[in-house]
């Protein structure tokens, strides 16, 4: 799940080394400098000094544990598009720090068009994200209504940037 946006942070030029490392990291978030550094051709210092810098800025966000939700027992994963009745910044950032604080949430975008929030979750069965939508969704006073969809299977994609494009 993506960090909220710091805008008050510098933003980066990166150049093509950087898009490489990028790249590599994003194959394997284990590597190290050591080992960037050999398939890069460069110092480990360089590698060391261009992740760093990247860290510091947020390009590059910590680690995070991947969690397997079906071996946990929350095997049904489901998006509920949600519609508010009113579009103010309080209204918007009300609903979107609850849903993130809320049990089984894996994911929560504030979106354009028909729906204003997309949220995804991860529930036991279909009981609990009935539960789920009625005591945690619904209850808001600003929601006008709610679009269930469960979701069959679901894979990540692979994009990583290019210096260039």
């Amino acid at each position: 799940m993506a960090e909220p946006r710091n805008d008050s942070k510098k933003t980066l030029t990166l150049d093509a080394l950087d898009f490489d490392i990028v790249r590599l990291l994003s194959a394997d978030p284990t590597r190290t400098n050591k080992s960037l550094a050999a398939e890069l051709d460069v110092a480990e210092s360089t590698c060391a000094y261009r992740v760093r810098r990247m860290r510091e800025s947020a390009v590059i966000r910590p680690l995070r544990l991947e969690l397997d939700h079906n071996q946990l027992g929350y095997s049904l994963h489901a998006v509920i598009m949600v519609v508010l009745s009113s579009h103010s910044r309080e209204v918007v950032d009300r609903f979107m720090r609850s849903m993130v604080q809320t049990p089984n949430v894996l994911q929560v975008m504030n979106l354009t068009g028909r729906y204003d929030f997309l949220v995804t979750v991860a529930v036991r069965d279909a009981e609990q994200l009935r539960t789920f939508v009625l005591d945690h969704v619904t209850v808001h006073p600003s929601v006008r209504g709610t679009e269930t969809h469960i979701i069959f299977d679901m894979r990540e994609g692979g994009w990583t940037p290019t210096a260039g494009s």
